[in-house]
């Protein structure tokens, strides 16, 4: 049977998260592969393992610490998490949106997401950041969806619009603080496949041909959920490897866990503009 998440057991975190801090975030954050290190300039923090929010998913992949961090960060109230769980750890679709759903009843209204995603486009190289303009949701439409089951009023309609999935006016200011901070950046559409492979050449040229431009195991639930509760998105792509349409590389994690120390440093300074901005 499809596991289902009641709004008892969301608002019961929500009520262990307020019992250790005052802060009422604005902003919430989730820190995609090797990018966790985004996190330390949050200040005043307030650290919360996700082992202590059950039913909250738990990380069991190398570059995710499993944490949430509550602070301040270029004076906005922000929670972050530093690490996320995917659909191939064995977590139901429902379990995978629970922390945006959390986020929603705390009071946040912005969502930033980051991932660090393989080049589909040919022309991106390891080290590019893309802002992320649309994604493919190939998983969803083959019925792996965070909001199949019975719909929560509560929380959102039976059938939200995914037309304007990433704001339009946030990414623009993610625009603007790029040109502030002297930030080359891309923008394309990413698609979320439900791994743990990578893919093959063959796949990767399908998805170029259907408009993709990075490719990730991630995100794409967790935006779901936040535009069905509300919450305006912005999406950001560190980009890990690159394009590997002939099969003349081989992809591996440490590469992608390496390709976040380079991306962590220009992700930091774009997200941090991008909240002056706000």
């Amino acid at each position: 049977m499809e596991e289902t998440i009641t709004l008892e057991e969301i608002d019961h975190i929500v009520h262990s998260i307020r019992s250790r801090t005052g802060m009422q975030p604005e902003v919430a954050m989730i820190l995609g592969s090797g990018l966790g290190g985004l996190a330390e300039a949050v200040e005043d923090q307030a650290v919360i393992p996700f082992e202590e929010l059950p039913p909250w998913p738990v990380s069991t992949v190398m570059g995710h610490q499993g944490r949430l961090v509550l602070g301040r960060l270029e004076g906005k109230s922000v929670a972050v998490m530093r690490g996320r769980s995917h659909y191939y750890e064995g977590y139901s679709m429902a379990r995978l949106g629970l922390p945006v759903r959390v986020f929603q009843r705390l009071g946040v209204k912005v969502l930033i997401v980051t991932n660090a995603a393989g080049a589909v486009n040919p022309g991106f190289d390891p080290g590019d950041v893309m802002l992320i303009t649309d994604h493919i949701n190939l998983i969803g439409m083959a019925g792996l969806t965070p909001l199949r089951g019975q719909n929560l009023d509560e929380l959102g309609p039976r059938f939200p619009d995914m037309s304007r999935a990433y704001d339009r006016d946030l990414s623009q200011l993610a625009r603007q603080a790029a040109e502030q901070v002297g930030l080359p950046l891309r923008e394309g559409v990413y698609v979320c496949l439900a791994g743990p492979s990578f893919e093959t050449p063959a796949d990767l040229r399908f998805l170029r041909m259907i408009g993709a431009d990075a490719v990730g195991m991630s995100t794409v639930p967790e935006v779901t959920v936040a535009r069905h509760g509300g919450l305006r998105v912005l999406g950001l792509s560190g980009i890990s490897n690159k394009a590997n349409l002939d099969g003349d590389t081989i992809t591996t994690h440490d590469e992608v866990l390496q390709a976040g120390q380079i991306l962590v440093p220009k992700l930091t300074a774009l997200v941090r503009e991008t909240l002056r901005c706000l």
